[in-house]
């Protein structure tokens, strides 16, 4: 009974250190964990990655309690030469291994997150990421629709139409005179001419009668 009942110990020992060794082995301290790019506005509950923000932050969880975390980041092309430190810090994760940073912003480019933590074993972790910060006035601007453009104060840009100038007014051909008013002077000036000949008519006849008149008187003398 007593060696049935030691192989029987020495089995169970055997089971549980084949069930808990795979798990040990699984999850070392220093390893654990993973690290997250976060818009800022997204809340560190989400454990899904964002890799395309403009202000961000980031985000770990699942590490070993306390763990301190020194990390980078650096440049990727076409942003510049790769490896150039964009930013850098560092970091202590609370009792449950989560901690966050400070918000913060890049010049628009693409990047990679270099996190490295005390207890290692394997290598840092990595996250590639792109920021873009659109500007409101780049999005609206450019495009006046085919109106006049305003100056500082509200004043177009537009030239007003120019007025016509005296002399350009005096260049124009005058009108031609219309046939009813030429008409009209012809038969005045007509008319003129009819009148003087019956004036001179009309004397001559008067200084033939004189004459006549004085050459019978002379006759009668």
């Amino acid at each position: 009974m007593r060696t049935l009942s030691s192989a029987c110990a020495v089995t169970a020992a055997a089971a549980a250190s084949l069930l808990l060794g795979p798990a040990a082995y699984a999850t070392p301290p220093g390893d654990n964990g993973t690290v997250k790019i976060h818009d800022a506005e997204t809340g560190e509950e989400l454990r899904r990655n964002e890799p395309h923000v403009c202000s961000f932050y980031l985000d770990a969880f699942g590490f070993d309690g306390e763990q301190q975390v020194t990390w980078k980041i650096v440049e990727m092309p076409p942003t510049g030469i790769k490896g150039d430190e964009a930013s850098s810090g560092e970091l202590t994760l609370d009792a449950e291994g989560h901690g966050r940073s400070e918000d913060m912003t890049l010049a628009d480019g693409h990047y990679k997150l270099i996190w490295n933590f005390d207890g290692e074993h394997g290598e840092a972790k990595h996250k590639v990421f792109w920021t873009a910060c659109e500007d409101d006035d780049e999005q609206t601007g450019g495009d006046t629709g085919g109106k006049p453009s305003e100056k500082p104060g509200g004043e177009s840009s537009q030239e007003p139409t120019a007025e016509p100038s005296a002399s350009d007014a005096s260049a124009s051909p005058a009108p031609a005179p219309s046939q009813n008013g030429g008409g009209e002077d012809l038969a005045e000036t007509g008319a003129s001419v009819v009148g003087t000949s019956v004036a001179a008519a009309l004397l001559l006849g008067a200084g033939g009668v004189l004459v006549m008149r004085r050459r019978k008187a002379r006759g009668q003398d």
